[in-house]
This record gives structure tokens, sequence and C-alpha cells, in this order.
């Protein structure tokens, strides 16, 4: 493993290994057994999309681990002034041992991990966003126990999101359902990769996509950089919400997840919210610990 540019890249050992990382870590710092696994190291983070969790996660994550976190907004650097990205790269691969991005385009990601010399995280594209799924599974596996034979519905946009998730929960040996709008599919090349597992389906009948679920998820109906879209999404996506009649149809004892930030009352309803608060939060505290796994399998 030399990046994280997207779980596809990743195989099934090396999800779990991180896994079972980010489980220890968790433990440790909640028993106050403190480390510096990466004393000294530096990782840049380029934000061309704003962020709570991801950059306060992996800002704190870094100072856990006795590094430093450098935040670069694209306003800051050169790159928001049209120099291109593999000179930027080339360059602040001489003075950090890590950069992670969240950004839009998956191949300025890819793009980084070409042409730098150091390990590059993603931290968001609108292709995939690893990290989070890394701490959705994380959550999953603490409250089920394991992965292998649960089954985890996606209800809403076929984004970034519900690719990570196809990805990762395939990987890791789950099925997974997709109830999206016709229009609104997942990436073609994910959908035919998951279909030939045997394991996905992609449907517009939620129901039939929540029935027996495990796990239902779901994210807004128009991510950063759809705002222009938002009327529309409203109206396409108006009965994508996970509320008490959806969860009726998954298993009595269904976790909701949810990305965040959630736009109560659009995908999911105030009352199912506060219901799975504690499994949304705990999700959102995984980011931490997943991404402190993924900093040490990378900068160590």
């Amino acid at each position: 493993m030399k990046h994280l540019l997207k779980l596809s890249d990743l195989s099934t050992e090396e999800i779990f290994g991180i896994l079972n990382l980010a489980d220890q870590l968790k433990y440790e710092r909640k028993n106050n057994i403190r480390h510096h696994l990466l004393e000294g190291k530096k990782l840049g983070m380029i934000f061309q999309k704003s962020s709570t969790r991801t950059r306060v996660s992996f800002e704190v994550g870094m100072y856990e681990l006795g590094g430093h976190a450098l935040f670069l907004s694209g306003r800051d650097l050169q790159i928001g002034r049209g120099e291109p990205i593999k000179d930027t790269v080339r360059v602040l691969s001489r003075y950090l041992d890590g950069i992670m991005i969240r950004t839009f385009a998956q191949q300025d990601v890819e793009d980084l991990a070409a042409y730098g010399s150091i390990p590059i995280i993603n931290g968001l594209t609108d292709y995939c966003h690893p990290c989070q799924v890394l701490a959705d599974l994380m959550t999953i596996r603490e409250y089920k126990g394991s992965l292998k034979g649960l089954k985890l519905c996606f209800v809403g946009d076929g984004n970034n999101m519900a690719n990570s998730l196809i990805v990762g929960g395939l990987k890791t040996g789950m099925e997974v359902s997709v109830a999206c709008p016709d229009d609104y599919r997942p990436d073609p090349d994910i959908l035919a990769r998951g279909f030939a597992t045997g394991r996905l389906t992609v449907t517009s009948d939620l129901k039939a996509a929540a029935k027996d679920a495990d796990v239902l998820y779901t994210d807004v109906w128009a991510s950063m950089g759809q705002e222009g879209e938002k009327a529309e999404r409203e109206k396409v996506f108006r009965s994508y919400c996970i509320d008490g009649d959806l969860l009726s149809v998954a298993k009595p004892d269904a976790m909701v997840l949810h990305c965040l930030p959630a736009h109560r009352g659009e995908e999911i309803t105030d009352e199912v919210f506060e219901a799975h608060a504690n499994d949304i939060f705990d999700e959102a505290e995984n980011r931490l610990h997943a991404q402190k796994a993924v900093l040490v399998k990378l900068l160590k």
C-alpha cells in the first residue's frame, strides 16, 4: 500500500489491516495510551472543497501521532493560480512526508501520486470517498461484530459515497443494494464490477432495496459543486428519504448511517436521525481512528 487513492486499489487484506489497526488505535486513545508513531512527520492537507470532519480529524490525528499537519487551501497554493498540479507535487514532495487532498477531480489525486514521491491520501473527490467508507466499515463491524454476509443499503444519489460503499462493502463480503433514480446511478465501471460479484443490486424501488437490510445509509441530495442543481434534485429525490416507513422493512436491529452533514427533512427525517444518533456520531468519530490507521500505514 503506497497511497490511498480509491478503495478499489486495495486488497481485502489491506482494508482489514487498516480496520484492525484503527480498532487498536481507538482502544489505546480511550485508555489514554499515548504514542508518537509519526514523530517528526509532516502532512500537507490541500483543501479545494470545504470540510469539517476531514480537516479536524486529519489535523488531530497527526497531532496525536506526534506529527504535524499543514492546512493548504486552494487560495494559498499556486495551483489556485494555474500552476500544474504535477509541478506543485514535485515541490511539496521535497518538503513533506505525505499529502492529503480534498478536491473535485479524481484525476488530480491520481496525478499527485504519479508525479510525486510521497504517499497521497484521497480525502474526497467527486468520484469516491475512501476515508469515509473505511470509517463506515469500522463502525458497522463495531456494532455487528463482523461484515461478511451483512446487507448494506444506500439510499439516494449514486455519488462518490455510493461508489465507495459499493466497493468497500463488496470487498469485505457484504451484500450491497442501492436505491436511486435511474438517471442518478453510480459509476458504470463500478456497477459492472459489482454486478459481476452477484452481490450488488441497483433499483429505484426503495423498499425492495431496503428489505432485510442490516445497515441503511444515506447522503445529501446535492453535494458540493451541485448547488445549481438543488431545486431540480429536490424534485427528483423527494421520495428518497430514510423515514420510519422505510426503516420498518429493514431488519429490526438495523443501523442507520450518514456521512454528514445531514439535511434533516430531506434525505433523512429528524426522528430517524435522532433515534440513530449514536450510530451516526460513532461513525463520525471513527473518521479519526480510521485515518490515523491510514496515516500510520503510509507514513511510518
